[in-house]
């Protein structure tokens, strides 16, 4: 038996769309006399993705939303998140390929953003990837591959504060 109830709309009125990932949200553009529409994932309680809305055709309320609109608000917001979480996970993970004095060597630092005291990991692995040198560094350590040859050339000595 072939359940389609997953794919459609849990709700449907003309300015709240809901399916059981994402709500879409008709509000009022509070910028200007116009509409936009959030998108909020399920669970969250900020919204993933804000965007203008179309008014509707007595120019004063907003078009209702339906079908075609909310597929494409769910595609587009999808789009942004996974954009802003491969965003993040670039920053917060970071490596450069530098020659160290036994061949190429892989810098990593990863990033760990406690609130309360972040900090960085950074490591350098040898192209079989053997661990050679790991050390707590600051969280602002910048690595780029400068530092990283500065480092690969110390023959990986734990760093000071910031900077190699």
């Amino acid at each position: 038996m072939n359940d389609d109830t997953q794919d459609s709309p849990l709700l449907q009125e003309a300015r709240l769309w809901q399916d059981e990932r994402w709500t879409a949200r008709v509000i009022k553009n509070e910028d200007d006399d116009g509409w936009a529409v959030a998108m909020y994932k399920a669970g969250e309680s900020e919204p993933a993705l804000v965007g203008p809305w179309t008014m509707g055709r007595d120019k004063k309320n907003p078009k209702p939303l339906d079908g075609s609109a909310f597929i494409t608000l769910v595609k587009t917001a999808s789009e942004f998140v996974r954009r802003s979480e491969q965003q993040l996970h670039a920053t917060l993970h970071q490596s450069v390929t530098v020659n160290g004095q036994a061949g190429r060597v892989t810098v990593l630092l990863d990033i760990v953003p406690d609130e309360d005291s972040p900090y960085a990991m950074l490591s350098a692995r040898g192209d079989g990837g053997e661990m050679l040198a790991e050390f707590k560094v600051d969280a602002g350590f910048k690595l780029n591959r400068q530092t990283a040859q500065v480092w690969a050339d110390a023959d990986f000595a734990k760093p000071g504060r910031g900077e190699l």
